[in-house]
């Protein structure tokens, strides 16, 4: 399964642990496929970074190196303009571009829009639940 990850479920992974360290679990073990731009790399980058400062003294979950290691990094090449948040747009774009079915979020302005084309935009709970219950595709 093909699947656009959003940085906020990459950096509660790294830091926090819990679903959204489970779902990546799931990226290490090549259960799925994950894709992101070079955009999106440096976009988990900044945020990582940010959090180490505030957060100096918290151990890792995960290495955010073994995160990217596990992408795959595609060109986007499509715009597209339909988020509230244009910042949020480049997730749906690299998803249109690799031809991912899912994007995981826990943006409430990337939620909102629950679907575009084919592109099913879903928390990391409501993910592993279909993970698991075999209804991903």
């Amino acid at each position: 399964m093909r699947v656009v990850i959003d940085t906020n479920v990459v950096a509660s992974a790294i830091f926090f642990g819990g679903r959204p360290r489970q779902l990546l679990e799931h990226l290490m073990k090549r259960d799925l496929e994950a894709f992101a731009t070079n955009e999106i790399i440096m976009e988990y980058q900044e945020t990582c970074d940010e959090l180490c400062s505030r957060y100096p003294n918290k151990p890792l979950q995960l290495p955010l190196k073994q995160v990217i290691d596990a992408c795959k990094i595609i060109e986007p090449n499509s715009v597209i303009r339909i988020c509230r948040d244009a910042d949020d747009d480049k997730f749906i774009e690299c998803a249109v571009d690799a031809s991912c079915f899912y994007i995981v979020s826990g943006d409430k302005d990337l939620l909102s829009i629950r679907q575009f084309q084919n592109i099913t935009i879903m928390t990391v709970a409501e993910f592993l639940t279909c993970l698991q219950n075999d209804s991903i595709q």
